[in-house]
C-alpha cells in the first residue's frame, strides 16, 4: 500500500460562524462552507471515526475501517454544541471535541481571546450527536515552555473538570497550538490519557505516533475541493503536505527554544 492510500485525514477545525472574533478568523469556516466541506467526507466514501478508535489501533493494533477519517475541533466554541454538532449529526458522522476548560467554566480564565464560548455544562450534550468529547489543558498553554508543576497542573485539572461533569473517563488530549516535546508527551501519558494529538498540519497514518498524531489544520481558505484531495491522500491546492510519522525538523526545535526562552521572561501567553 503506498503512502498516499495508507493516509489517514485527521481535520482540525475551530470555529463555524460567519462572524468570527479577529483572533481566530483564520481559522474559522462558515457553516455554508463547512456543510460543502461535510458533503465532500460522505462523498469520498471514507469512514469518519472518533480520535479514540485510532488511538486504539495505534495502541495494540484493532481494525480500522479500510478508509477512515478523523474529524476534530479545538478549543469549545459556542457554535459546537448547536448548529456544528447538528450538522455532523444530520450525516450521520461522529467527531471528537477538545474543549479548554479554563474558557468554557465560568469564574475561570484562559488565555484564548474573548470569542463566544459553549459552557462546561454542555459537554454531556456532546455525546448525545456523537461527539467524544477530550481536554484541551486549562488555560490553553504553551505546554511545551511550562515547567513540570504547571504542566502537569494543565494535565490533570482539566481531565478531572471534564470527567467531573461527564461522570466518564477522559482518555483523550489536544495540545495547544499543537505545540510538544518529549517531556510533555511522557507527561500527557503518565496524566492518563491514551492519546494526544499534535497539529504538523499533515496526514495521519496507521503508523503514527498515539502522542503526537498528526492533523490537517481548516483554514478559511480551505474549500470543499481541498477537503476532496485531503480525503484522497493528497494536498490541498498550493499546499505540501507529509504523511506522519516523522520527526522534528530544525525550525521546529529551534522555535521551540525561543519560545521557552520568551516564556521565562515574559510569562506563559497565548501564540495565536
Amino acid at each position: 500500500m503506498s503512502a498516499r492510500q495508507a493516509a489517514i485525514p485527521v481535520l482540525l477545525y475551530h470555529a463555524v460562524t460567519d462572524h468570527p472574533p479577529a483572533w481566530i478568523a483564520e481559522f474559522t469556516v462558515t457553516p455554508r462552507e463547512f456543510a460543502a466541506h461535510l458533503d465532500a467526507v460522505v462523498a469520498a466514501g471514507r469512514t469518519p471515526v472518533p480520535v479514540s478508535a485510532l488511538a486504539r489501533h495505534l495502541a495494540d493494533g484493532r481494525p480500522l475501517p479500510p478508509r477512515p477519517v478523523v474529524l476534530t475541533f479545538d478549543d469549545g466554541f459556542a457554535d459546537l454544541p448547536g448548529p456544528t454538532a447538528e450538522a455532523l449529526a444530520a450525516r450521520h458522522l461522529p467527531a471528537t471535541a477538545y474543549l479548554t476548560t479554563g474558557a468554557i467554566t465560568p469564574g475561570r480564565v484562559s488565555l484564548l481571546p474573548p470569542a463566544p464560548m459553549m459552557r462546561i455544562a454542555q459537554a454531556p450534550r456532546l455525546a448525545s450527536y456523537g461527539i467524544e468529547v477530550g481536554a484541551h489543558t486549562v488555560t490553553h498553554a504553551q505546554l511545551d515552555t511550562l515547567p513540570a508543576r504547571d504542566l502537569n497542573r494543565e494535565l490533570r485539572d482539566s481531565k478531572a473538570a471534564l470527567e467531573d461533569v461527564l461522570g466518564h473517563e477522559v482518555a483523550h488530549l489536544a495540545y495547544p497550538h499543537g505545540y510538544n516535546s518529549p517531556a510533555v508527551r511522557r507527561a500527557s501519558a503518565a496524566a492518563g490519557y491514551a492519546s494526544a494529538v499534535a497539529v504538523r498540519h499533515a496526514l495521519s497514518s496507521r503508523r503514527d505516533e498515539s502522542y503526537r498524531i498528526a492533523r490537517l489544520i481548516v483554514r478559511r481558505r480551505h474549500t470543499a475541493r481541498d477537503v476532496e484531495r485531503w480525503m484522497d491522500g493528497r494536498p490541498a491546492e498550493g499546499e505540501a503536505v507529509r504523511v506522519a510519522p516523522f520527526g522534528d525538523s530544525l525550525p521546529t526545535v529551534g522555535w521551540r527554544l525561543y519560545r521557552r526562552t520568551r516564556a521565562r521572561l515574559r510569562g506563559p501567553e497565548f501564540a495565536g
